[in-house]
């Protein structure tokens, strides 16, 4: 376990890490998809494709996109691990009504996640993070 300063994020898992390489990287699991993390207390909001905002009648369905079952610390702060499709562009995160009651993010609207990342760079995070078993 680290301590809270140290300069790798702490990785909160309940798999081992082999188990995560696999998942990742198999494609033939799965069709090609991105990921990003986001913060404990934030919500997704808009979500975009190729032709503009993600349209439910045009596509016949919602984006898929799915919170992993493994988070990283930075800073003090729980990051959780999403998993959109490749068809996915950018995705509007915004603080969760709890949160803006608290007061804590109120200064902070909304944020638009431009960069989505592939498996390898994930992998390259959770590498070079500690490793800690959730209990």
């Amino acid at each position: 376990m680290s301590s809270p300063d140290s300069a790798y994020p702490t990785l909160q898992k309940n798999v081992t890490s082999g188990a995560i390489a696999s998942s990742l990287l198999d494609k033939s699991v799965w069709e090609p998809v991105k990921y990003f993390f986001l913060s404990d207390g934030w919500t997704v909001g808009r979500v975009w494709e190729f032709g503009g905002l993600w349209d439910e009648r045009a596509w016949r369905r919602p984006p898929h996109i799915q919170r992993m079952q493994l988070s990283i610390v930075e800073r003090g702060e729980r990051l959780w691990l999403h998993q959109v499709e490749e068809s996915v562009l950018m995705v509007e995160v915004c603080p969760s009504p709890t949160i803006q009651a608290d007061g804590s993010s109120a200064s902070i609207g909304q944020v638009v996640l431009k960069r989505l990342i592939t498996a390898e760079q994930v992998l390259e995070l959770l590498c070079g993070a500690d490793l800690e078993a959730k209990s």
